[in-house]
């Protein structure tokens, strides 16, 4: 999702949306809570003290029902523990700047911890051929905006996951083109 937009005569920018999303916050809410209570479940199990609030499951025979909930619910907490710090981290946010003042196109991206957590290009604007929209409908929809850059491989400017609305792709795809005075392709 395009959150802030930056129109001036020499730059356009826009901001792109991470990992930070409500969805992804009410996904790891979930397993968290599932994997907190698969756990608790095992370990009731296991030790015949009820550890749960609701529910009792101390009747449960450890071997192999309350060792398939163990395993079930450190799966759930090392899965939430992975979105938590996605989350946090916000991978895949970052901005795209098309600047006339400069002559460079320049890409940015956070990524995960390590030695490539910024992701940064930067291109000459004489070596943007055009800006091009690849939609896919169906069971997994994509519509994302690509830069196609001589010599390279086409550049995605559009984030992951949620695929944005078609008008909003259009607008952003053809106010690029027209800042940059190159052609669209793909409608």
């Amino acid at each position: 999702m395009i959150t802030q937009k930056t129109l001036d005569k020499q730059i356009l920018r826009y901001d792109v949306l991470g990992t930070r999303r409500l969805s992804n916050y009410a996904i790891a809410t979930i397993t968290s809570i599932g994997g907190v209570g698969f756990f608790l479940a095992g370990l009731s199990s296991y030790f015949k003290v009820n550890f749960l609030p609701t529910g009792n499951a101390i009747g449960l025979i450890f071997i192999p029902q309350g060792i398939a909930l163990l395993f079930y619910g450190t799966c759930g907490l090392l899965l939430a523990t992975y979105l938590w710090l996605s989350v946090s981290w916000d991978v895949g946010a970052g901005f795209n700047e098309f600047n006339r003042e400069s002559g460079q196109v320049h890409i940015f991206r956070w990524g995960r911890p390590g030695k490539n957590r910024k992701i940064e290009r930067s291109y000459p604007l004489e070596t943007v051929q055009s800006v091009q929209i690849k939609i896919r409908e169906g069971l997994n929809p994509q519509r994302t905006i690509y830069l196609r850059v001589k010599g390279r491989n086409d550049i995605p400017l559009t984030r992951a996951g949620q695929p944005l609305p078609l008008s909003a792709i259009e607008n952003q795809a053809a106010e690029i083109a027209r800042f940059l005075g190159v052609p669209m392709e793909g409608l």
